[in-house]
């Protein structure tokens, strides 16, 4: 099985492919168009702004090689943090600034006025029955988010929430589509599980 970490310079690669490896799994890191085509299951990981992230994929023309790859051949994908807000629709940082447009997902600034931004540390995620990703998980699970922004979305996702001054999605999936605002390489037990479900089941 061919596994690819999608390299546009924004991603916290490292972490992931060390999860990675500790499950079993030798990824390759790549932002070329062969390996991309030829992929299994992919992964869009990323930390830093949206705007500054969406330049970088259109620079490296990978809008259209992941559109081709994900909508159109349904390759398996999971974005992790800043990489599950860029298969949405949109995003406030900074600028507006669209994204990739693989789900309906709006992202904007948590705003709370009883909780500290950024979002850091271990929080609880809510999930349903039916989530492939949170199989052999324990519901009300820990964890770990690191990010200001959240999404939004009234499509049909199969999303997950977390309660931080507000409800707000964390998570979904669709069909072939799988983002994470949490960073499961970095969630110990639960996140390694959920990176082997993802493999495994997606």
């Amino acid at each position: 099985m061919k596994i690819v970490i999608i390299d546009y310079g924004m991603g916290n690669i490292f972490s992931l492919t060390g999860a990675l490896n500790y499950i079993g799994i030798n990824p390759v890191i790549s932002n070329n168009a062969n390996d991309i085509r030829n992929a299994d299951k992919l992964f869009l990981p990323g930390v830093g702004a949206f705007n500054q992230a969406m330049n970088n994929i259109r620079n490296l023309h990978l809008d259209t090689l992941l559109y081709t790859a994900v909508i159109e051949n349904k390759k398996p994908i999971l974005g992790i943090c800043l990489g599950m807000q860029l298969m949405g629709h949109s995003s406030t940082e900074n600028q507006f600034s669209t994204g990739l447009k693989f789900i309906n997902g709006i992202t904007t600034k948590i705003n709370h006025p009883s909780v500290k931004i950024p979002h850091v540390g271990f929080n609880q995620v809510i999930t349903n029955r039916n989530s492939r990703l949170f199989s052999n998980i324990e519901s009300l699970s820990d964890f770990y988010f690191t990010h200001s922004f959240k999404m939004e979305s009234t499509d049909n996702i199969n999303p997950f929430f977390c309660e931080y001054g507000n409800q707000f999605v964390v998570g979904y999936e669709k069909d072939n589509i799988a983002g994470v605002q949490f960073h499961p390489e970095l969630s110990q037990t639960n996140g390694l599980q959920l990176l082997k479900n993802f493999v495994e089941r997606f």
